[in-house]
């Protein structure tokens, strides 16, 4: 059997996940960060993307990360995240909305648009909608 870790997920809201896992892919900031058992120490800035976790008996678990950050250390990883959804919680439609609207605001380029702020908010939409498997050629 793999060795197995602990993770933590985190938000300002609640603890999400405490469990036993024998491996972690997170959306790092420099991109997929993928940590096993015995993960040398690391702190990472998380952008918008899917957080996958595979259990000892196999299975696998896929979230939707907001954004936020990662430290790993003494076979512990804690991710403290803006926001996390399981692909039930996503209400994929409110996602598609938000998707709209960021690029609407991108395309209009109005003055008083905030171009990093409504990227932002479209990698998070779309995220959402990956995660919820309802992507649908967004």
């Amino acid at each position: 059997m793999a060795a197995t870790y602990t993770v933590v997920v985190l938000t300002p809201e609640k603890t999400v996940l405490s469990a036993e896992v024998v491996s972690l892919v997170a959306p790092g900031s420099q991109g997929f960060l993928g940590v096993l058992a015995h993960h040398a120490p690391l702190i990472t800035a998380l952008q918008p993307g899917p957080l996958t976790l595979r259990y000892p008996d196999g299975r696998e678990e896929v979230m939707s990360v907001s954004g936020g950050f990662m430290e790993v250390s003494r076979n512990r990883a804690v991710v403290l995240a803006d926001a996390v959804e399981r692909p039930e919680e996503i209400d994929a439609d409110r996602a598609r909305q938000a998707a709209a609207r960021a690029r609407q605001r991108l395309k209009e380029r109005a003055p008083e648009v905030d171009v990093p702020r409504a990227e932002a908010a479209l990698a998070r939409a779309l995220n959402r909608l990956r995660v919820s498997g309802r992507w649908a050629g967004m």
